[in-house]
């Protein structure tokens, strides 16, 4: 079964790059919007990416991302025309529907664990728990194709820019791993942290995880540079157990993630869709419990770890 993976994973890639070139579309013959071309581009580019980055050599693609940042840069990518749904016919639905809304999101959730287990792994089981709760949601809410076509283009209009900063940050964590931020890191934290002290170490790991994911807006880049810089001299090799420290750090990176805007896909993405009028609203609810979250990682992984 594991062989079937890539290709399943190349599946999903390209029918995000098809619905990323249908928002294109709309947005090339959006009249209303005086960026409509560069927004189309934007999308556009961004469909291809996904849809053919396989095929494509490494310098096209990045000529491709530096051109979408470009049209970013001058601001030439902006929410057009989106389907509109009336107040009453939404509150019909409403009460129609009632809390039976969540029940698509919740089997995602559970769809995509379960699979997680299985040699398909959990990139390939957010994938197909993605496809069965969207059959699901409109079998619950009667809605035709259409509707999940407009849905889905106003999601990705809302999301904008943002949405390809999670890939982004990711390729970013491997780059700084590979020209040794790791090592500079470690070299700066070894005049701070006194050489032995396990709790200096363990309060260094966790913070350094924290800051640095919202710094990259990302756990999972953070993890690999921190973890080299910090976790393995200051911790591990003062007999901390790598699967309970690295475990920990992990955690202690999410921490961070409830800290930054860099974290698109958690933080703007709610302001955007719930149209906020405070950008950092999510954020603000979210800190006393990141930083509650983050002492109580330095008390688990000092006590737990050695």
């Amino acid at each position: 079964m594991a062989q079937y993976i890539p290709a399943i994973l190349e599946f999903f890639y390209i029918l995000i790059g098809l619905l990323s070139m249908m928002t294109a579309v709309r947005c090339f013959r959006d009249e209303t919007n005086d960026t409509r071309i560069g927004t189309g581009l934007f999308w556009l580019i961004l469909g291809v990416i996904f849809a053919a980055g396989k095929l494509m050599p490494y310098v096209v693609s990045g000529v491709l991302l530096a051109l979408i940042g470009v049209l970013t840069l001058f601001k030439q990518v902006k929410i057009g025309k989106l389907a509109e749904i009336s107040e009453e016919e939404g509150q019909k639905s409403a009460e129609r529907i009632g809390s039976w809304v969540f029940f698509p999101s919740v089997l995602l959730a559970i769809i995509a664990v379960v699979i997680s287990y299985t040699p398909l792994g959990g990139q390939v089981g957010i994938g197909i728990a993605s496809i069965a709760a969207l059959i699901v949601a409109m079998i619950i809410t009667k809605a035709p194709p259409k509707v999940v076509l407009d849905d889905t283009d106003r999601m990705f209009q809302s999301v904008g820019t943002t949405g390809i900063l999670p890939q982004l940050l990711a390729a970013l964590g491997v780059v700084f791993n590979a020209a040794g931020v790791g090592d500079v890191i470690s070299q700066a934290i070894s005049g701070v942290v006194p050489e032995g002290n396990r709790l200096a170490g363990v309060i260094a790991y966790c913070l350094g995880m924290m800051i640095f994911t919202m710094v990259m807006g990302n756990a999972f880049a953070a993890f690999t540079v921190i973890t080299a810089g910090i976790g393995v001299p200051f911790v591990m090799m003062q007999g901390g157990d790598p699967v309970v420290a690295g475990t920990l750090a992990m955690t202690a990176g999410f921490c961070g993630t409830l800290l930054t805007p860099m974290a698109a896909n958690f933080n703007a993405l709610p302001v955007a869709l719930l149209e906020m009028d405070d950008t950092n609203g999510v954020i603000k609810a979210q800190a006393p419990m990141a930083i509650a979250m983050i002492m109580i990682h330095i008390i688990l992984m000092y006590v737990l770890a050695f």
